[in-house]
């Protein structure tokens, strides 16, 4: 039964005790979780009800701060249950969360099609626009983006229209999360036993390690388990020498989802897809994608599809000439073998040892966890913007496996927690992402609490974790995430960190890659884990060169799966298809109509598995990282210009751009820090593509 009180014993009955509000993860069960929620919703209602129901005009307090006030309880179980069943799932928290998506997506129509709300919010708007009343600059830009809110919520259609919309929400929300847990289960089952250690030749020692553990981990009595990244293109296929090895790696990896029996993904996106386009329809926009645009710094589909088609020919060009390269290499082992999509990595890491006398298997002795993270990630952080770091064993984590971190600013005050999730585990949705466990909001007098996740093979217990260069860049990237949580400096929690647009969430984060390439930060950290010798010089010049080396390649694999993004969603509820069958004649005839189809290069990620759109929060909105790379690029000139790496240009990046988070319109914040509108012209450089 549903009440609005909450056992006091419930964990999450109250703020937690432990520093930062760190949430007491030692005394949290999974029994917890349910009568949190059913409480979290009944109580939010009633504020809510409280705020709408009074007599007073609206005012920037009692509507706007009141709203921001409520619901903490249902916050307080909402971070932590979906931090978990993304980071450590289980069958019981899988079945919970589909349980509780369509009560939630409910839960929050009810609030956002309430009529009071927005004739509430219309009111405040009016005397605003009159002057009889005067709001905060972050208040007013609440007041803004909670009217689009909404109204883009439906709340102006006819009741009809809204009964439908919140039929629609509640299903599409149960859709999202089946199709993330199954993607999960099919990449666990897709992972590749190998019983002759043989086959593994090419592999480094670390790998080949953590591949044995895995099978061990899984049960099995021998033999060495590949697990599945989320991307296509799995990081063994450039050391095995294996060819009929990596063709079976990747066509494990690249059928996730849509070969038949219980996981099989291809029914679910489909109706995901259709109805995306309904509500759209219902909405009033020409399809979802319309919609999604309307609400970013991009504005129209228009936009998106300008910066994508103009990406694409240079791209797809520039991946043909490596692969003529590519070809020529392989047929040197197999006269007159055609290059295909698991050779690609295969003799592109080849040639470029040819070419730069450097391999990915030299890297990793220098490139071991702990010593990236403390001399690299954190004294970068360090040497920008004066803050540290200090382990906190005695805070507890979700998972074993979880570090805490306290951190502070640099006149000593503490910033809040940060907590490293870095192996991977059979619990763990694929990728690299960063959540919220306590937003910052002065209003609530919080510090944030922000957690970083990837998925590191886990080496024999004693043994170092050695990383590929791409893991020490998605180090950098997340921990970016990570610093816009940290550094946030907002009154509002809705305001906190990353809630901004979609498409200027990665913006910070693809900044912070920039420093894993610092010469005065890498040779911190890039140092032999046994004889701390620090990586030759001229490698490290040698990395540098080669950094648009295979370019053509990875810029074409990622325009794919967002050209695929937007296909999928730029159609009416007509167009979608229905049929299984025909899902993969639909991603190619997309690939082929924008110009994007290579033979060699397999999507970043296939429709049957890009979590991304299907199952989380980037659907029509993918190409979010090519449009924040403009920014990004360009701000990258910024801080070369004005002398790199130093807290100077470290602070006013943080003051103009992390700390103000979503308290204002971002594109101003971009404004502000670079003296001008974004030029594409430093991203063209970076990619070869000029």
């Amino acid at each position: 039964m549903t009440t609005a009180t909450l056992d006091p014993t419930n964990p999450f009955a109250q703020p937690s005790a432990l520093p930062y509000g760190l949430p007491d993860f030692a005394a949290i069960r999974d029994e917890h979780y349910l009568p949190a929620f059913e409480a979290g919703m009944v109580a939010e209602r009633a504020e809510v009800e409280a705020i709408l129901s009074s007599a007073e005009d609206p005012t920037e307090e009692n509507l706007l701060l009141a709203l921001e006030r409520s619901g903490a309880l249902l916050d307080r179980v909402s971070m932590v249950f979906f931090n978990r069943t993304s980071a450590d799932a289980s069958p019981e928290l899988d079945e919970l969360e589909e349980r509780l998506a369509p009560r939630l997506a409910a839960h929050h129509d009810a609030i956002y099609l309430d009529p009071r709300l927005h004739t509430r919010l219309e009111a405040l708007h009016a005397a605003v626009e009159a002057g009889t009343q005067e709001l905060a600059p972050d208040a007013a830009w609440l007041l803004h983006t909670l009217r689009l809110d909404v109204q883009r919520a439906g709340a102006g259609a006819r009741p009809e229209v809204q009964a439908e919309i919140r039929e629609l929400n509640g299903r599409l929300t149960s859709l999202e999360t089946s199709f993330g847990r199954h993607l999960l289960a099919d990449t666990n089952a897709a992972a590749v036993l190998v019983e002759d250690r043989a086959e593994l030749d090419g592999l480094a020692e670390g790998t080949i390690a953590a591949a044995r553990q895995a099978a061990q981990d899984r049960g099995h009595e021998s033999g060495y388990l590949l697990e599945l990244s989320l991307f296509s293109t799995q990081p063994v296929l450039a050391a095995l020498t294996d060819r009929g090895l990596r063709r079976r790696v990747h066509e494990a990896s690249v059928t996730r989802g849509a070969h038949g029996g219980a996981h099989d993904t291809r029914t679910t996106l489909l109706e995901l897809a259709g109805l995306r386009a309904r509500r759209a329809e219902l909405l009033g926009f020409e399809h979802h994608a319309a919609y999604v645009a309307a609400d970013s710094t991009a504005r129209t589909t228009e936009a998106v599809d300008e910066i994508l088609g103009r990406l694409a020919p240079a791209a797809a060009a520039n991946a043909r000439a490596e692969a003529a390269d590519l070809e020529a290499a392989l047929q040197v082992d197999e006269p007159d073998a055609t290059l295909e999509a698991w050779d690609w990595p295969f003799y592109a890491e080849r040639l470029r040892q040819e070419r730069y006398a450097l391999d990915d298997a030299a890297l990793r002795p220098y490139l071991e966890l702990e010593r990236v993270v403390r001399e690299g990630v954190f004294h970068a952080a360090t040497a920008l913007y004066g803050i540290t770091f200090t382990d906190r064993p005695d805070l507890p984590g979700y998972h074993p496996d979880v570090r805490v971190f306290e951190v502070h600013d640099a006149d000593g005050t503490g910033l809040g927690l940060f907590l490293a999730d870095w192996y991977t585990r059979e619990s763990k949705r694929g990728g690299a992402w960063m959540n919220n466990l306590v937003d910052q909001s002065t209003l609530l007098e919080e510090r944030p609490v922000v957690v970083n996740n990837l998925n590191i093979p886990k080496p024999p217990a004693g043994e170092p974790t050695l990383l590929a260069w791409d893991e020490v860049i998605t180090l950098f990237h997340e921990f970016g995430h990570a610093l816009h949580g940290l550094l946030s400096d907002v009154r509002l929690p809705s305001q906190s960190g990353t809630e901004v647009p979609r498409d200027f969430v990665e913006y910070p984060s693809q900044v912070n890659e920039m420093w894993a390439w610092e010469p005065s930060v890498l040779q911190r950290y890039a140092v032999h884990h046994e004889t701390g010798e620090p990586m030759p010089e001229e490698w490290v010049e040698t990395m540098l060169a080669s950094r648009q080396f295979n370019e053509g390649f990875a810029t074409t694999e990622y325009l794919a799966a967002a050209l695929l993004d937007q296909a999928w969603h730029q159609m009416t509820p007509e167009e979608v298809p229905t049929d299984v069958s025909e899902v993969e004649e639909f991603e190619a005839r997309s690939l082929h109509v924008a110009g994007i189809a290579v033979h060699g290069v397999t999507p970043r990620y296939r429709t049957t598995y890009f979590n991304h759109v299907f199952g989380g929060g980037y659907a029509a909105a993918y190409y979010s990282y090519i449009w924040s790379e403009v920014l990004d690029a360009d701000t990258v000139e910024w801080f070369t210009e004005n002398g790199g790496l130093s807290r100077e240009n470290g602070d006013r990046f943080r003051r103009v751009l992390l700390a103000r988070g979503g308290s204002g319109d971002p594109m101003d914040a971009f404004r502000e820090l670079r003296g001008q509108e974004p030029s594409i012209e430093p991203l063209l450089a970076r990619r070869g593509l000029g």
